[in-house]
Formats: structure tokens, C-alpha cells, sequence
């Protein structure tokens, strides 16, 4: 018993000690014997810190915990299995600190602000009107313009009030097996998500018999209806499920490739955009569990109706997008073929209808408002066009994310039959509600989808997706493989397992960590490019201390060393001031100081007195 008790004694040392020190690289990776959850501080005389964040980024957390403790704070940590239970925690304001993280997944620097940082924007948690009038002045401004603007913005978020601590930029990554897929079709583009549709296999015999099979860490999804989530557990599911008036590149440019417009064209003024609407996409649902054509025309109508209630507040319940399209003015049909004739393409002496008239099997002889006469090879088409508040060439980047995805109008007001401002969480079931889609007794799939694949069924295993019957049928843009399975993993280790074993296909979002691995299994493939992904530290800004003290938020702040985090990853991140910075290059950077840290703990101390 004694030498059970010396041998204790012993290791309660060595983790006091380690506690004072940032912790090398296999230190700091997730280990399966730590518990995950609420750590109590071990120094009541320090300033606590409550740092909130989900297991998955458990080797951050480890991290950011010894650069405070390093730094004179005690550091709390409460770790969450999951993104349900992290965003439980997170409303519930029980942090001082989340760990936080943004994909500008459209590709402008606008995206990359609005939604987290103005007064009443979906994820914002924040309200300063200076920080307000800087986002809409970047908004409107050219890239040379904005970069001054968002220099100042960045200072104003970082360096005066410090509402953000920046940690990092990722890479984006995926693996895959080489040997079961074609490297030609498997792209990694830096905004947008990994479209199904190109994906095939090494040999096309097995389209119809086998499945593509993805992983995703998060098995409870926000919202199928896409207005309704903007996180990791859908966004990749409802891009591929409806389709848009504009796509991304692989690049970030903007382009009509593989959405509902052959083309589109930006007017004279920059506030007037038309989009010349595709006929060969019918919306899919699902019937005994298996893809259907409804037989249904994707068009004008269901892209107004998809518009408009994207950029209405109040149009759903719990509406997590709207704020990405409030720059939408009108949205309608054009009826008067001659109005295309009629005004200029912007920077440019061609009109409009002969843009919208490039590459066209048939020059538009008429414009249709039903979207039942339409006909691509009689010229009869549909055109619709979109008029914003201001100038404002954004909304493109805008329409091409997965909240414009169109849906059916028909199918949608059918299922939401409640009153919004009534909406009972308890009685009502909307559109896209995860119950309809989950095995049980609740199952009772409404979807229509318009994009490439439609969700048929999901459990807690796996989510099971068909190709859509009636999506442009004989173009390069028809998905090639039938059936898509996206296994639901929750950590990266086990996920890497399953790439390696041949049980998934895919793996979106390799961690840095894991390169060496992929890259020494000869039938992997590694992809990598600079993502707009940057993690950081959100402070609390309603019920805690850092909260209302500002110089105890510049003292965590002024403890983040970046450096350190770099070499722990292998030189695989790249230095981050705030969201915008994968997309404007301002100059600024953060630098670790402790003197700073001692001088604002030393003024935050004195106030609290």
C-alpha cells in the first residue's frame, strides 16, 4: 500500500508540473484516458478562466489551457461530446471562452463578418455600432477599398476590444482511396463543398451496384430545410440536396457551372442581376425509401418563393440565414423579352440578353412565366431577375451558399401550415424537421430536393442519399453514382481507421495531425489547399466578468501564443487575425506578450477590488 500511495503521490506531481508548461505534440493529443468535461481550477487565488469547446478539438483546448495557466490564470475546462451539447452550452452562457471556428464558405469577406459580428446577425453575439458601420462600408466598397476598411474592423474587433482571440487559418483537406475512386473526379475547392456529383469510381461498372461512402462527425442535423442551419452537420448535405442560381469554383470564382442558370449577368449600377434558368431538373422525392422524380419542374416560381423567404426574417422559425440576403430588394420573372435588349451589362457596351445568350443550344426566341412551357431547344425560356438595396456584386457569393438552395414551393407551403409567430416546437413539424428522415415511428420523409441527391433515411449509423432521377439527365453534371452513405464518425482516429480499412471511401477534413498517416498508406490520396477556415476564442459578452472588463479580455488575449500552436501542428496552420484574413491580407498579426498579460490582469484585479 505504501508504494501504491508513493507512486500516486508521485504522479500528482508530474501533473501539477506539466500544467505549468505547453505541452509537446504527443502530450497534447486527444488521449482516450482523459475524461472529457468540467476541470476544476487548482489555484483559487488566479484569475479563472472557463474555456468551453468540444472534445474533438480536445489537443486545442490542452493547448490554449497551458498558454493561460502559463500566464497566471487557473483554466476551468468545459469539454462537450458533441456540437448539440457544446451549442447547449454556449446559449446558455456558460463559458468565459469557446472555442470557436468559421468556413467562409462563399468565398467574400463579407460572409466572413456579417453573420458573427453585427448586431442582430445569425451567430453574431456581439453589438457595437462601430464594428456595424465598418462591415456595411467594406460591404459596398471595391477590394482595394475594403482592405483599408477591414484593416480597421480587425482593429477594432481584436486590438481595441478585443471580442476575439485569432488562433489559427486550417488547411483544407480530404483523403481518399486511390484505388476504389478516380482521382480525376474527386475535387477539393477552397469555399465550396465537395460536390457528390463528380465523384466516381475507378471502375464506372460499379455506379448501381456499390455505394460512395463519406464520413461526418455529426450525426444530429440542424435543419434539412436550408435556411433553417448554417453548420458543419448540414451544410455539406444541403448543398448537395438543392441546387442554386450560382455555383463556386474550385477557385472562389463565381460561375453558372452545374447550377439552375445556363448563365447569368450583372446590369449597369451593379443593383440588377438576371440568371437564364435551366429546364432539365426536376425536384426528387423519396418513396419506399428510394429516389423518385416528382415530376415536378425546378423554376421561376420556386426560386422567388426561395429567395424571399431567405431574406425573411419571419418567414420560418428559428431562420439561422436571413441575414445573408438582406441585401435582396425584389426578386421576380421577367416577362418583357425586350427589357433584356434594353439595358448594358456593367463595364461593358453588350446587352444583357446577349450575355445571357452565350453558349445557348438556342438564342431566346420568347420568355415564359410558366415553368411548364419552358424549352431550352425551342428557345423558350425563363429569366429571372434579382434587384438588391444597394450595389452590391456580393449577393453572387451569397446565392451560390447552401441557404439559397431552391426549394419547392409547392411542397414547402404544403408541409408549413403553422403560423410562425405561433409555432409550437412540441405540436408542429416543419419542413426538414431530422424526425421525418429518422428511422422510427416518426419517419415520414417530405423532402423534395432539387439538387444532384435526396436524403432518404437516417439513424444513428448512417445517413443514406439517392441520386435525383430528374437531374440533368445526359449532361456532365448528372450525378454519377446512385447511392451515397455518409457514416456518422464521431473522432478523427476512428475515421482515419475506417479510410484505412476500406469501410469509408472519403474522408472530408483530414486533421493536420494525421497527414504523415494518409501519406504513408500507398492506396491513399492526400489533398490539401489553404481553406477559409480560421479558429479563434469567442468571449462571453452577456454574464461574465470578461464580459464587462475589457482588460481582462486583452489578458487572455495578449497569453495566446500562435507560434507554439504552428509548431505543434507541424507548420500545417498559418497565423490568423480574424475571419476575414484568409481573404484579405491586412498585415496584422497577433503577438504573444506577457508583460501585456501581467499589466492588464494588474488593471482588470484593481477594478474588481
Amino acid at each position: 500500500m505504501k508504494k501504491r500511495s508513493l507512486l500516486l503521490l508521485l504522479l500528482a506531481l508530474v501533473m501539477v508540473v506539466s500544467g505549468c508548461t505547453v505541452k509537446t505534440k504527443d502530450e497534447a493529443a486527444p488521449k482516450p484516458s482523459e475524461p472529457a468535461g468540467e476541470q476544476q481550477p487548482v489555484n483559487p487565488s488566479a484569475v479563472t478562466i472557463e474555456l468551453l469547446g468540444m472534445s474533438s478539438a480536445e489537443s486545442d483546448m490542452n493547448i490554449i489551457r497551458d498558454q493561460l495557466t502559463k500566464n497566471g490564470f487557473n483554466v476551468k475546462l468545459n469539454m462537450q461530446p458533441d456540437f448539440g451539447s457544446f451549442k447547449a452550452q454556449e446559449d446558455a452562457g456558460n463559458y468565459d471562452v469557446s472555442l470557436s471556428s468559421w468556413t467562409t464558405v462563399t468565398g467574400n469577406p463579407d460572409y466572413a463578418v456579417r453573420s458573427l459580428f453585427k448586431t442582430g446577425g445569425d451567430y453574431s453575439k456581439l453589438s457595437d455600432e462601430e464594428i456595424d458601420k465598418l462591415i456595411d462600408q467594406a460591404a459596398t466598397q471595391t477590394p482595394e477599398e475594403a482592405k483599408e476598411t477591414y484593416n480597421q474592423l480587425e482593429q477594432r474587433l481584436v486590438t481595441d476590444k478585443a471580442y476575439i482571440a485569432p488562433l489559427y487559418i486550417s488547411l483544407k483537406s480530404q483523403a481518399f482511396n486511390k484505388d476504389i475512386l478516380d482521382e480525376n473526379s474527386v475535387r477539393l475547392s477552397k469555399s465550396r463543398s465537395l460536390p457528390w456529383e463528380a465523384v466516381d469510381f475507378k471502375d464506372p461498372s460499379k455506379r448501381d451496384k456499390e455505394p460512395l461512402i463519406l464520413s461526418q462527425s455529426i450525426s444530429e442535423l440542424t435543419s434539412l430545410d436550408p435556411i433553417k442551419g448554417n453548420d458543419g452537420s448540414i451544410n455539406i448535405i444541403n448543398t448537395n440536396m438543392n441546387v442554386r442560381l450560382i455555383n463556386l469554383t474550385d477557385d472562389d470564382k463565381i460561375t453558372s457551372e452545374g447550377s439552375l442558370s445556363y448563365n447569368h449577368s450583372i446590369a449597369e449600377g451593379n443593383s440588377e442581376y438576371y440568371f437564364i434558368l435551366r429546364d432539365d431538373i426536376n425536384f426528387a422525392q423519396v418513396k419506399d425509401k428510394l429516389a423518385a422524380d416528382s415530376g415536378e419542374r425546378v423554376g421561376a416560381d420556386d426560386v422567388i418563393f426561395s429567395l424571399n423567404r431567405a431574406k425573411d426574417k419571419n418567414s420560418v422559425p428559428d431562420h439561422r440565414t436571413y441575414t445573408l440576403h438582406e441585401h435582396i430588394k425584389d426578386v421576380e420573372v421577367v416577362k418583357d423579352l425586350g427589357s433584356l435588349d434594353a439595358v448594358k451589362v456593367s463595364g461593358s457596351d453588350e446587352t444583357v440578353k446577349q450575355s445571357l445568350e452565350k453558349g445557348l443550344d438556342a438564342p431566346i426566341s420568347s420568355l415564359v412565366t410558366d415553368k411548364n412551357q419552358a424549352s431550352t431547344k425551342d428557345g423558350k425560356y425563363q429569366v429571372i431577375k434579382l434587384t438588391t438595396t444597394e450595389p452590391f456584386p456580393q449577393v453572387l457569393n451569397y446565392l451560390a451558399h447552401q441557404s439559397a438552395g431552391i426549394v419547392s414551393k409547392k411542397q414547402v407551403e404544403s408541409i408549413n401550415t403553422y403560423e410562425v409567430a405561433k409555432f409550437d416546437v412540441n405540436k408542429d413539424i416543419p419542413y426538414g424537421d431530422q424526425n421525418t428522415v429518422t428511422e422510427g415511428d416518426k419517419y415520414n420523409n417530405t423532402l423534395y430536393a432539387s439538387g444532384p441527391y435526396i436524403l432518404s433515411y437516417k439513424n444513428d449509423y448512417e445517413a443514406i442519399f439517392y441520386k435525383n432521377p430528374g437531374y440533368m439527365k445526359g449532361t456532365e453534371n448528372e450525378p454519377k453514382i446512385n447511392q451515397v452513405r455518409v457514416r456518422f464518425i464521431k473522432d478523427a482516429d476512428s475515421t482515419l481507421s475506417a479510410l484505412r480499412s476500406g469501410e469509408i471511401h472519403l474522408y472530408y477534413g483530414v486533421p493536420e495531425t494525421k497527414y504523415d498517416v494518409v501519406k504513408s498508406d500507398s492506396k491513399l490520396k492526400l489533398q490539401t489547399i489553404e481553406s477559409n477556415a480560421v479558429s479563434y476564442l469567442l468571449f462571453n459578452t452577456k454574464n461574465r466578468d470578461v464580459a464587462k472588463n475589457e482588460d481582462l479580455r486583452k489578458a487572455v488575449l495578449y497569453s495566446i501564443n500562435q507560434d507554439e500552436i504552428l509548431s505543434y501542428y507541424g507548420g500545417n496552420k498559418i497565423k490568423a487575425f480574424s475571419t476575414v484574413s484568409p481573404l484579405v491580407k491586412t498585415g496584422n498579426e497577433l503577438k504573444a506578450d506577457p508583460a501585456k498579460v501581467k499589466e492588464h490582469l494588474a488593471k482588470y484585479q484593481e477594478a474588481s477590488k
